[in-house]
């Protein structure tokens, strides 16, 4: 059983057809309403009868508020690394950090020559990806100019920048022996599709990504695991996926409404319950108790006022998700002995997060207020419009409400023992079991407010 832990997510893959984008921008506007987290496009720049990956993608999270958007995989032969880095990094700004990149080391490579791309060997397309990954990253990193001198790509002094919103997902497309080697030495996730790598290969497959990324220094749990999907998988399929094989992301190959809609009402909610229950989670509520407001309706309005207070939200909940991971690597430094109470008094008046116990305390003070504040301006201002504006929301209203009095009072035990520990270093046990206990339920929360909510704030004119 190899379960990796991370969070579930679910999208969909569209169709790049130009004869139909209509419907392609009508499913990614379903899917970020019906809570969806990711949508994707795949990317053959030869093919005469598909739109541009990129241009579609930046159409389709100008018409979302909250799915983060990626190429399926991009083709890195006809796309430059260097100017690739700066293509992402400019829409993950545009976007507030809704962008993921999907990246493939290139097939058909007749179509590719036909473009004037290069016609690489198997081993000369690894070679290529691994020399792309090392740009773009740099160009991604704060600093001078970035020299690098490779067989396929160089950079010869060009500046970073400009730089990504968030830290942008490399996702690497893999199936044969030395891609899945690359994937497990330096790439974010692993994105293979179901007809190419079928669910009784992803044993053997995640081994190789594995043992290569220990080799590298790396926790398998580093790479995430997003596997693209026909509608024939059922929520039973998925759950043992994710359980067995660590599949924690799963991208729907969609045509229809229908589709889309069973998937996210159905499969996904099925898969996230079976999940939950099979992983034991420390929660201190029933999430199965929860109640859901009304369904979306055909006929509905979506105002540009509403999808901007989604947007916002959801910014305010990434911005908090950001921050709790910061906690959450102090904490794993303090556990490990990599830092000390001793370096925190010298480095106190600078307020690094990552240096110690004190400084430890001194940011999580400050992000436990910001949470805080987020969840008193919900429940006094932005909960009584939505109920207002449909009284159908009344019982999620509630529950979320009551939810933010949980998270409270798991800050307050976090702050506890954050005081503990400063005085007796030894108990640093306490702070990672409630940092735990935050980020399992924090996470929870957020993502069902997001589900709950996002839709009705779309419809309801919201007024200050």
């Amino acid at each position: 059983m190899t379960d990796y832990g991370h969070p579930l997510e679910f999208g969909v893959f569209l169709p790049p057809d130009a004869g139909r984008f209509e419907d392609t921008l009508r499913l990614a506007q379903a899917a970020d309403v019906l809570g969806l987290e990711l949508v994707s496009i795949q990317d053959h720049p030869y093919n005469a009868a598909n739109l541009d990956t990129w241009t579609s993608l930046s159409v389709i999270a100008a018409s979302t508020t909250n799915v983060r958007v990626f190429p399926n995989v991009a083709n890195l032969p006809l796309r430059p690394p260097a100017v690739l880095a700066r293509a992402a990094a400019s829409l993950d700004v545009i976007t507030g950090g809704r962008v993921e990149l999907g990246l493939g080391a290139g097939a058909f490579w007749d179509a590719i020559a036909a473009m004037d791309g290069p016609h690489r060997t198997p081993a000369e397309s690894v070679e290529a990806l691994e020399e792309a990954i090392g740009v773009i990253r740099a160009l991604w990193t704060p600093g001078r100019g970035v020299r690098l001198h490779g067989k396929h790509y160089s950079l010869n002094g060009a500046r970073p920048g400009p730089f990504p919103a968030h830290d942008i997902g490399i996702w690497l497309g893999a199936y044969k022996k030395r891609m899945l080697q690359l994937t497990g030495r330096l790439a974010d996730g692993w994105l293979p599709s179901s007809p190419y790598a079928p669910p009784q290969q992803l044993k053997t497959m995640n081994a190789i990504i594995d043992e290569a990324a220990q080799e590298a220094g790396r926790e398998p749990k580093d790479i995430r695991r997003i596997y693209n999907i026909g509608s024939e998988f059922t929520a039973e399929q998925l759950a043992e996926l994710a359980l067995n094989d660590g599949m924690s992301g799963f991208i729907l190959m969609v045509n229809t409404d229908d589709e889309l809609r069973a998937f996210a009402e159905e499969v996904a909610p099925a898969v996230r319950e079976i999940v939950q229950n099979e992983r034991g989670s420390q929660l201190l509520w029933d999430e199965s108790t929860r109640p859901k407001g009304p369904a979306p309706e055909a006929d509905a309005v979506y105002t540009a006022s509403g999808r901007a207070m989604g947007r916002q939200l959801v910014g305010v909940h990434n911005h908090l998700r950001d921050e709790l991971q910061k906690i959450r690597s102090v904490v794993k430094q303090a556990a490990d002995g990599m830092i000390g109470i001793g370096e925190a008094r010298s480095e106190i008046n600078t307020m690094t997060m990552r240096q110690n116990n004190w400084t430890m305390g001194a940011y999580c003070e400050t992000y436990c207020r910001l949470v805080t504040i987020h969840h008193t301006l919900e429940d006094t201002s932005l909960y009584p419009q939505l109920r207002e504006g449909d009284a159908r929301l009344g019982p999620v209203l509630d529950r979320l409400s009551e939810e933010h009095q949980v998270i409270h009072e798991v800050l307050e035990r976090l702050d506890a023992a954050l005081v503990a520990t400063v005085a007796e270093p030894q108990r640093i046990g306490e702070v990672q079991k409630s940092v735990d206990l935050l980020t399992d339920t924090l996470l929870s929360h957020l993502s069902y407010e997001e589900d709950q909510l996002i839709e009705p704030m779309a419809r309801i004119a919201y007024h200050h």
